[in-house]
């Protein structure tokens, strides 16, 4: 993206606060005026004194300083500040008001975006990095928006406004100092131009560090279990000796600027001052307004130098724009979505000769067909890479089948509303999630419509009731951020119990009794149990004792359905199913 497309678009969330926006111009326009001012002022003053001054020393008959012009000049010089501080205080006030309301709005569309987006987005980044997007990239844009926004605009207000009064003061004289303005600009954009490929590389070996942490942090028990922090720590100072090179870049070719900016501001402020000098000594230039022309040098090369110095914040914000704009550009899936479900499924589901891969390299499934009448049990089971969860990604909808298709009671599933569709399905995975709330919050997940009766009821059926009765608060008790303060069994317990007042015609369950004791796990199988009946379900197990109820088993390996079967029938059939059963019958044993 160009720098002018990028900043073109966040104007598009601060347009929206005009209002604020142009009170803050207009009083930073009130603000910049007085600063021109003051050099002036203090001139007539410094004037004034030094001519009496110097007639006094002379012994000039009458000579003497005249107080009522001076107080004069003071009560000018105090309405100034006064303006000053007001147009100040307020532009900074609207500002701030608009440049939050807009961030916020930036942040609400990639919240609504990222609810649009396709799950495969997700597979291609790091969580970390996306993290980064949402709240160090936001960030970086407030902060810039809030400090560069206004500086700029003062900047070029002061300049404008010094540059007018120098030329009331002495045109010559400021013809000098418009000459070295064009100079500064150009000589800063020939350094911005080197720095900005470096900034951006920053922000990407940013996010990459920000994913790094993240996993190693998630995970940062099974580091420890295998020894490898040596690994670990490696492979960050990697990443954080890339940082390091591509920061150091960007620092100091922006650095280079300051340098530059000083001694060309130096040598016109030499230039006028020998100058200024020679014309006061001719008599051709007050000593105020002399005063008043170094001020005005001073006032035209601060700016500049300032929005120099804003530069690497520039920098950076449009890095951190181009990663955010980078998500709400992402292509949305915009799938036909025709038939809302105006009835409840009952939950027939049929795949009819489906075909899928992740990429056209290598297809996954391959011509797979099934039929499953409403309230039966299906079993899949497979090695790894089969394409176990992969059949559950499809059902769900989380990927659309590159051909063939998938129908619940009739209903091709890519002609109905994805969130009517999915409000028939319940959870139970092995990694049981739960939000930072109450048990009764994570509960009503499920069905936000739900009474307290229906919660503990449904608490009850899946065996969790007296679990949670010991808790401290109960129902009320908070769920830390991580749930780590109940174990994995009893996470999977309240999983089932929020799918059970959820009510789903459709069930996944993914290897929900893996991991957990005995004595939870026959809770667990119970409350299945339960939680199945009447319902038609889908279960991914590697314990395969745990599926032997099961009306019908499905073998996969390669994307194919190699067996198919009851528990017993697989078995008698001696096939890989036989093999897999008793290998894992052995082992336990």
């Amino acid at each position: 993206m160009t720098e002018k497309h990028v900043f073109k678009r966040i104007w598009t969330y601060l347009r929206k606060y005009k209002t604020s926006l142009i009170s803050a111009v207009l009083l930073k326009v009130v603000s910049a005026l007085m600063s021109s001012l003051e050099p002036f002022v203090l001139g007539l003053a410094i004037t004034e004194i030094s001519n009496n001054l110097i007639e006094m020393a002379k012994g000039v008959e009458g000579a003497g300083i005249n107080k009522s012009y001076i107080a004069f000049i003071l009560f000018l010089y105090f309405i100034r500040a006064v303006f000053f501080e007001i147009g100040s205080y307020g532009s900074n006030y609207f500002m701030t008001k608009a440049v939050q309301s807009g961030i916020k709005d930036l942040r609400q569309d990639l919240s609504h975006k990222i609810n649009k987006i396709p799950v495969s987005y997700f597979d291609k980044h790091q969580f970390g990095d996306m993290l980064g997007r949402f709240t160090s990239d936001v960030e970086t844009v407030s902060n810039a928006l809030q400090q560069a926004f206004l500086q700029i605009v003062n900047a070029f207000l002061t300049i404008t406004f010094a540059v007018i009064m120098a030329l009331y003061i002495n045109a010559p004289l400021a013809s000098i100092l418009i000459i070295s303005v064009p100079l500064i600009y150009f000589s800063s954009q020939f350094v911005l131009k080197k720095s900005q490929p470096y900034f951006k590389e920053q922000a990407k070996v940013l996010g990459d560090m920000n994913g790094f942490v993240q996993e190693n942090l998630s995970g940062f028990n099974i580091l420890k279990l295998y020894g490898r922090e040596d690994r670990s720590e490696e492979d960050f100072h990697a990443i954080t000796d890339r940082l390091q090179e591509v920061g150091f870049k960007a620092s100091f070719l922006s650095g280079i600027m300051m340098p530059v900016l000083h001694f060309i501001s130096d040598s016109v402020y030499m230039i006028i001052a020998l100058l200024a000098g020679l014309q006061v000594l001719a008599g051709k230039l007050a000593i105020g307004n002399m005063q008043a022309f170094v001020q005005y040098i001073w006032q035209i090369s601060q700016p500049i130098q300032t929005i120099t110095q804003l530069a690497p914040v520039l920098q950076s914000s449009k890095s951190s724009l181009e990663r955010i704009f980078t998500v709400l550009d992402e292509t949305e899936d915009l799938s036909k979505e025709n038939v809302s479900l105006t009835v409840p499924l009952t939950g027939q589901v049929s795949f009819n000769q489906v075909d899928f891969s992740y990429n056209d390299s290598k297809s996954l499934i391959k011509d797979f067909t099934l039929d499953v009448e409403p309230g039966e049990m299906i079993a899949i089971v497979g090695p790894t890479g089969a394409g176990k969860t992969t059949l559950i990604n499809l059902l769900m909808r989380f990927y659309d089948v590159k051909s063939g298709s998938i129908t619940v009671d009739g209903m091709d599933i890519r002609e109905i509303s994805r969130q009517a569709y999915r409000q028939q399905f319940g959870m139970v995975l092995q990694d049981a999630w739960l939000f930072e709330g109450t048990i009764q919050e994570n509960l009503q997940f499920g069905n936000l419509s739900a009474t307290e009766d229906d919660i503990i009821q449904a608490a009850e059926t899946a065996n969790v009731d007296h679990f949670i009765s010991t808790l401290p608060g109960g129902y009320q008790m908070m769920m830390n951020q991580e749930s780590s303060n109940i174990s994995l069994g009893q996470k999977q317990l309240l999983t089932i119990a929020r799918a059970l007042l959820a009510d789903p015609k459709i069930l996944i369950l993914d290897e929900a009794t893996s991991s957990v004791d005995t004595r939870l796990e026959l809770l667990i199988q119970k409350a299945m149990k339960r939680l199945m009946k009447g319902r038609t379900s889908f279960v991914i197990a590697h314990r395969l004792s745990t599926i032997q109820e099961a009306d019908k088993i499905l073998v996969l390996k390669d994307g194919q359905i190699i067996e198919q079967g009851s528990h017993y029938n697989l078995l008698e059939a001696r096939g890989f199913y036989y093999d897999l059963y008793y290998s894992q019958f052995k082992t336990s044993n």
